[in-house]
């Protein structure tokens, strides 16, 4: 019969081992599409299957603001966003939390339209907030976090 101490002993070591050391923490990678560029964070982090993508602006290729108001702005953040789920190899639809932040409020139902056109059904939970400034004075920026699911 095995001895239940030295049992339990190595369940707790092994407990332990896989606490000081997460299968999470070596899978973590950056992803870079640009949008960050020169800029002290990462487009969008992999960890596992998950992909955290960085707060968003209606930039164009050259980074500067889509002319227009917030309409060509939110539809050119969400290109953004899709640039950086693409490159890490997620799909549109693997989006589950959205937070979108406002530099006006008013805004919300112009936002709100285009938004509704791009996202995929059935739509990731989603916080709207309006903020006292966002960088560039963009109108709008947008993060987001996606999981793939296992098929």
């Amino acid at each position: 019969m095995p001895n239940p101490r030295a049992f339990i002993f190595t369940l707790a070591i092994a407990a332990a081992i896989s606490i000081a050391s997460p299968s999470w923490a070596q899978q973590k990678r950056a992803i870079t599409v640009g949008e960050a560029k020169g800029l002290p964070f990462s487009d969008g982090i992999v960890v596992g299957n998950t992909l955290h993508i960085a707060g968003t602006e209606g930039t164009d290729e050259s980074n500067k603001l889509k002319p227009g108001g917030i309409g060509p702005e939110t539809q050119a953040a969400l290109e953004n966003i899709q640039k950086v789920i693409k490159q890490a190899g997620f799909e549109l639809g693997d989006i589950v939390s959205v937070t979108v932040y406002l530099a006006d409020i008013k805004d919300f139902p112009d936002m709100n339209k285009v938004y509704k056109s791009v996202m995929p059904d059935p739509k990731p939970t989603r916080a709207t907030v309006q903020v006292a400034g966002l960088v560039n004075n963009a109108r709008i920026e947008i993060s987001a976090i996606a999981v793939k699911s296992e098929k």
